[in-house]
């Protein structure tokens, strides 16, 4: 009998072969396979097209598609053509093959394999080049749409008198179409070359003509098309002389010609464009001269002539003509690189002044009154003080404040009437890591906002050293007008939120209870269709969304929900700033959101880096307040667009801010109807539209070296500034700007302002103080001043009066007793404030410890010309330092204050033991024999373990569901917090 299982004289089964059913098992798992990743792609592209009609800026997303798009067909194509014709040439120019050499039959066996498949073989290597091409090609979407819908500047470049438009706008295009043209040449010519040499058009070791003359002629001309690329590559050069970014040892970055450019880079590249011209030729003279050998001999000249003419003659004309006499050859260059530098960063504008830095008024009593003039000291640091909010107004472990809080202006009552103050305020927004259990339904349909504004005076603090509350509780309630409390969009928002379905949200608690709403904005994308469905379940990777029961009828999916992000996504041709910040516009709370154009195609203007030249001490230890372009080298910058997110609705708004930005309006010719003009600004939003941070950091950074506007000056490097460390902060970051009501000696009254200061390069004291007019809409909004101190004497700088302050003996003994136990200091913003011919220094100082997770006002450190205060209140220490007191004072503090109450007992008695400890400590403080520093200490020792009674006492009154208010604010607002 035959062996049936596959002996030898049975039937064989092939080995490896898989049968039928595999075979149709793993068909049917490839078609899925494809089909997934088809619908994943399609899930990206229809929930971006979602998203972007849901915001009402479906242009930006379509705009931006198709351009994607056509490029990528577009030079997609070319580059497939380009390279395809080419070895569809060469193959048609291949010689007969008739008595092969060794070197052609061993070639022999490729050419039998790739007969059968030449044309698929041709398609897959068009195709790969054309799609890598087409990719490439589409990232440049930018540079398509800036060079199409530039418009000019008005200004041109003072080597080539060229518009500006033609080196931001044009040039970048041209030398993208040059690349293009260079990567098409060098693909061709390598294909070509391989397919004469598969069907023996080249030889390499048989005997005889090493090319046929076929392939030579072909060849030739694709090296002839080659070096007339590099031609017009020496042509583009002389421009790009003009952008050139190179090190220059007397100033460090440098871009723009300087005089070896001028004198012999240019002169040079014009010989040298010559040269490749004469070689493309010669190159294209083989179609009838069949011989290399002039074509050869052409480009070998023009390798030399690039390596003389193009290398070692300027490297000569430095050495020889330049370094002898540096500053006299340099300096029209320089001059050239001043005046665009300082127009590109908008700071050929600033005024700069001679300030004496000492003071020439002997009344105490008038220095008294005009320190009170000279600015709104604001006490309050919104960089120190977000642990207070947190602690006295969180009300809820699941809502949250930013790291640093915001400085704007609000009006507030003064007696009869009203004045604009500076306010520290920050949004209650949503943090999912405090709510009491984490799961689907809790973290994207329940807990999906934040509720409501706080806000507190920045010039004041109460008698304990808490803020002084003027919008506060839950709902809050205080001196803004009535708005829309509710927060869906925010700086801490950044998961999505599915709302408005047969789910109901939380919307707050009070003392009936939780409160719960649905979302009523027209915001999100709507989940009715199950595509929609489909695709964010796959978008998000949650199946959940597909077939969840709690998504229904009107249910609507957030996303997208920071203030930066979404403004990001609607213009991605925007710098976005930093710090986006609330304001209270309208009965609405909107997000302001400042954003810049930029180039870096502006002629002699030098390049920074725009996460170098913005960061300090601040974004050193938040990311949420970090540029977002961080790597972006820039060497023109607007702030053109001020934009607008609403916390409810997400609404974006972006306004025209610069009129007159050529980048600007080259943008909004790409994108028409995007940017609303100026003009719809309402006058209730341009009250709290202010001067931008990261603006104010690239334009102070410039100008440690660009306030100088002589160019033998520039060269000495005599007048280099640098910004000072922080000197509260020990990360050795710069010292952040600072927002402040203050008046500069040339104004009349404060304005509100952003200010900074200079130190010499290497040194610690004061070179200049420099601020900018940051109150949008007045006639002064932008002018920056800078007022520069005598180098024939010394004014101490930020880190001296630091170390001043800590150096100071019966300041370090206070110190001391204020650390006792488990105590911290933190110093506040060190303020620098111009006073009659000075320079006024005032830093608060916070405690923190002793049972009390959050800092507190507890002293003031005031410095003026070498006279030092450490008080208890900003008042008492310029009382101190200038030995009179002010009419315009507040009285001294007394150590007395009307206590808090509260109607649990057991709170009441914590509270009023703080109270006598407090009264204790200041009673301690005004011994007429001098302060009694141990009786000091054991009140505060007393104060704080009264305070950690009474914050017991509540929490537990809390958790028991009796006296959750037990101890409301104060009319100042000074509420604590049941969580």
């Amino acid at each position: 009998m035959p062996d049936r299982g596959g002996g030898p004289t049975g039937p064989r089964i092939r080995a490896g072969r898989p049968s039928r059913r595999v075979r149709g098992l793993l068909m049917t798992l490839g078609v899925l396979a494809v089909l997934g990743m088809a619908f994943t792609m399609f899930a990206g592209f229809w929930t971006d097209w979602l998203w972007y009609r849901s915001v009402h800026y479906s242009s930006v997303f379509t705009t931006t598609l198709s351009t994607k798009i056509g490029l990528f067909f577009v030079f997609g194509l070319l580059m497939a053509v380009a390279v395809g014709v080419n070895i569809w040439v060469a193959h048609r120019m291949r010689p007969p093959l008739s008595a092969m050499s060794m070197e052609q039959q061993s070639l022999d066996r490729y050419r039998m394999g790739i007969a059968p498949y030449k044309k698929w073989l041709l398609l897959a290597v068009t195709a790969l080049v054309g799609l890598i091409a087409g990719a490439s090609a589409s990232s440049q979407w930018r540079i398509w749409l800036m060079w199409v819908n530039g418009v000019p500047f008005h200004q041109k470049d003072p080597q080539f008198h060229l518009d500006v438009s033609f080196y931001a706008f044009d040039l970048p295009w041209y030398r993208f179409l040059l690349g293009f043209g260079f990567a098409a040449a060098i693909l061709s010519l390598i294909a070509a070359a391989l397919t004469h040499y598969l069907y023996g058009g080249l030889r390499l070791t048989s005997p005889g003509a090493r090319a046929t003359a076929a392939a030579t002629g072909h060849l030739s001309v694709l090296l002839g098309i080659f070096v007339a690329l590099k031609a017009v590559a020496y042509w583009l050069d002389r421009y790009g002389l003009a952008v050139k970014s190179s090190d220059f040892k007397a100033t460090g970055n440098w871009t723009g010609l300087r005089y070896v450019d001028a004198n012999a880079y240019l002169p040079a590249k014009t010989i040298l464009f010559c040269i490749a011209v004469i070689c493309a030729l010669l190159f294209f003279a083989t179609l009838w001269r069949r011989t290399w050998q002039l074509p050869v001999i052409g480009f070998g000249l023009m390798v030399l002539s690039a390596i003389l003419i193009g290398g070692l003659y300027p490297a000569i004309v430095q050495k020889f003509q330049v370094q002898p006499n540096e500053q006299a050859k340099e300096a029209p260059y320089v001059q050239k690189n001043l005046k665009a530098t300082r127009e590109a960063y908008g700071i050929d504008d600033a005024k700069v002044t001679e300030y004496s830095g000492q003071s020439t008024t002997k009344d105490k009593t008038k220095l008294r009154d005009d320190a009170d003039a000279a600015a709104s000291i604001r006490i309050m640091d919104p960089n120190i003080v977000s642990p207070t909010f947190q602690q006295l107004q969180q009300m809820k472990n699941y809502y949250g404040f930013p790291t640093n809080l915001d400085v704007d202006r609000y009006p507030a009552k003064d007696g009869k009437n009203t004045k604009d103050q500076d306010t520290v305020l920050g949004l209650r927004e949503l943090n999912l890591d405090g709510i009491p259990k984490n799961n689907w339904i809790n973290d994207h349909f329940r807990y999906t906002h934040g509720y409501g504004v706080v806000a507190a005076k920045g010039t004041e603090a109460d008698s304990q050293g808490q803020p002084v509350f003027t919008e506060y509780d839950l709902p809050s309630r205080g001196e803004l007008p009535t708005y829309e409390q509710r927060i869906y969009y925010g700086e801490k928002t950044t998961t999505y939120s599915i709302v408005g379905g047969p789910q109901k949200e939380i919307d707050y608690s009070d003392d009936s209870g939780e409160k719960t709403t649905s979302y009523t904005g027209k915001s999100g994308v709507n989940l009715d269709n199950p595509v929609n469905r489909a695709a964010y379940a796959v978008a998000f990777n949650e199946p959940q969304i597909l077939y969840s029961g709690a998504i229904g009828k009107g249910s609507r999916i957030l996303y997208n929900r920071t203030p930066k992000e979404r403004v990001e996504a609607v213009a991605p041709w925007l710098t976005i700033d930093g710090d986006a910040y609330p304001a209270v516009v309208k009965g609405r709370i909107q997000w302001i959101v400042d954003a810049y154009t930029t180039s870096n195609g502006y002629p002699y203007s030098s390049r920074t880096t725009l996460g170098d030249t913005t960061a300090d001490s601040l974004t050193a230890t938040n990311n949420n307040r970090t540029v977002v372009a961080q790597q972006n080298q820039v060497n023109y910058i607007r702030n053109s667009v001020k934009a607008t997110v609403d916390a409810y609705t997400g609404d974006v708004k972006l306004y025209q801010w610069d009129t007159q930005d050529p980048v600007l309006k080259t943008w909004m010719k790409a994108f028409p109807g995007t940017v609303k003009p100026r003009s719809a600004i309402s006058p209730e939003l341009m009250a709290h539209l202010r001067y931008p941070q990261d603006l104010f950091k690239v334009q102070r950074e410039l100008l440690t070296r660009y306030h100088v506007t002589d160019a033998q000056t520039f060269l000495t490097g005599s007048e280099v500034w640098q910004v000072p460390d922080d000197p509260t902060n020990k990360s050795g970051s710069a010292v952040p700007p600072y927002y402040l009501s203050m008046k500069m000696p040339d104004q009349a009254k404060q304005a509100f302002s952003l200010s900074t200061t200079f130190t010499p390069n290497g040194r610690d004291n004061l070179s200049a103080f420099m601020s900018v007019d940051a109150e949008a809409g007045t006639s002064d909004y932008g002018k920056i001043r800078i007022l520069k101190l005598p180098t024939s004497t010394t004014v101490d700088g930020p880190k001296q009066v630091q170390s001043q302050f800590n150096s100071e003996q019966d300041i370090a003994a206070a110190i001391r007793l204020l650390k006792g136990g488990d105590s911290d200091i933190e110093y506040g913003n060190l303020l620098t404030v111009p006073l009659d011919g000075g320079l006024l220094y005032v830093e608060p100082v916070y405690v923190r410890g002793g049972g009390l997770k959050y800092p507190l006002l507890r002293k003031v450190l005031v410095t003026y010309e070498g006279k030092t205060a450490f008080e208890n209140t900003l008042d008492a220490a310029l009382d101190k330092v200038f030995g009179a007191t002010g009419s315009t004072t507040t009285p001294p503090d007394t150590g007395t204050s009307n206590p808090p109450t509260s109607t649990n007992p057991t709170v009441q008695q914590a509270l009023d033991d703080a109270q006598k400890a407090f009264d204790a400590g200041q009673q301690a403080l005004r011994n007429p024999d001098g302060a009694d520093w141990a009786a000091y200490a054991k009140a505060q020792k007393d104060l704080q373990a009264a305070l950690k009674r009474a914050q017991e006492a509540e929490a537990k009154a809390a958790q028991s569901g009796s006296g959750k208010n037990a101890d409301k604010s104060s009319a100042k607002g000074g509420g604590k917090s049941s969580n």
